[in-house]
């Protein structure tokens, strides 16, 4: 099989998939992990096998980046309370519930693998959220609610599994020094994401020609992504905050080049949460047989 058809089957399916899910009037994210995971037992089709830190950088920051860059910044604000304490507060507290039931569960698990097991489950699943949304009828607040929290989630379980794979490998933690760490990881992501975006916004008001601008656009989440990596605070706070300042000041833009942005961006993320979701189920075969040779 030539290496380039693998790639088209996956568009194909997921575009199939998607129209399936809208006539059966059921999540497409599930439908896509199931046809991932028939998929996977096709016998000519190669195995993939996807870097996490390649994901991390490929896909997230062009996923975080739209839902940022079109979110309302004054629902933002108005709804901060709530949206802290979903997207820290409660993300946290399931955490430490799922660490705990793991470590009660699976004898010697070490408390520090259980709090990182629990910082990989505890963030949930935008794309799901909002396709069961689409068909409830659900007040505005609540969706701008769950919109926002969506956005900061994953900074707040990332971070924590940083301290937990941390403290597995040096075997020591300090809550104080934890917490005061979380708190400059955030802030200073936020602060080098503003940053890009004020660079950014100045190198697209030199421009008048709409497929460059959204070239910048396109660049903007891995730089802001990058740039806080190389300082080592969060890069999806910095991603997140680079939307939404862009997003806000976006009326300095033409028309024609918001319609073609917010075009190109849905069209981004359609196919990147497609990929993953076919990815999820292509592999779960394989976790599943690991997990099956691994001692509990």
């Amino acid at each position: 099989m030539h290496h380039a058809e693998p790639v088209v089957l996956l568009l194909v399916l997921v575009a199939g998939l998607v129209v399936l899910a809208n006539k059966l009037k059921v999540p497409y994210p599930v439908l896509l992990v199931l046809g991932g995971l028939a998929l996977s037992f096709v016998p000519f089709l190669p195995v993939i096998r996807l870097d996490p830190n390649l994901v991390l950088f490929f896909f997230l920051p062009p996923l975080l980046y739209p839902a940022a860059l079109f979110t309302s910044w004054r629902d933002f604000r108005r709804n901060l309370r709530p949206i802290l304490f979903l997207a820290i507060g409660l993300v946290l507290l399931t955490m430490t519930v799922v660490a705990w039931v793991a470590h009660l569960i699976i004898p010697g698990l070490p408390w520090a693998a259980a709090f990182a097991l629990g910082a990989i489950v505890s963030p949930p699943d935008a794309v799901a959220a909002e396709a069961i949304l689409k068909r409830l009828r659900v007040p505005a607040r609540i969706q701008a609610v769950l919109g926002g929290e969506s956005l900061v989630n994953d900074a707040t379980a990332l971070v924590a599994y940083q301290f937990a794979v941390a403290a597995m490998v040096t075997g020591q933690f300090s809550l104080g020094g934890a917490s005061l760490r979380f708190v400059l990881v955030g802030v200073g992501g936020v602060a080098l994401g503003l940053l890009v975006g004020v660079v950014m916004r100045w190198i697209q008001r030199q421009l008048d020609d709409p497929p460059v601008q959204i070239t910048v656009s396109l660049l903007t989440p891995f730089a802001a992504y990058l740039l806080a990596e190389r300082f080592s605070v969060s890069g999806v706070l910095a991603v997140v905050a680079a939307g939404v300042y862009l997003g806000w000041h976006s009326t300095a833009l033409s028309a024609r080049t918001r319609l073609q942005a917010q075009a190109f961006w849905e069209m981004v993320a359609f196919l990147l949460n497609g990929f993953i979701f076919i990815m999820i189920g292509l592999q779960l075969p394989g976790i599943l047989r690991n997990l099956s040779h691994e001692p509990l």
